[in-house]
């Protein structure tokens, strides 16, 4: 699997998880990425992220979000 391929599924899988973690539908995930970047940012932190579990980049995803006066 190329880097693009690799990337593209860590965003799949990990905006699944975090649907599911924070009981969102799809469209209120695409809502919250709309305001926060939360797709972008899995794509510029892909190196550390893609050897952390789902657990790990959550909480980093959830502090972004905090960090931009945000909350899910």
């Amino acid at each position: 699997m190329e880097l693009e391929e690799r990337k593209s599924y860590l965003m799949i899988c990990m905006a699944d998880y975090l649907m599911y973690r924070w009981k969102k539908t799809l469209q209120e995930f695409l809502y919250l990425d709309s305001l926060y970047g939360i797709l972008d940012y899995l794509i510029l932190g892909y190196e550390p992220f893609h050897l952390t579990g789902d657990e790990g980049i959550a909480e980093e995803v959830e502090e972004f979000i905090r960090l931009q006066g945000g909350t899910i």
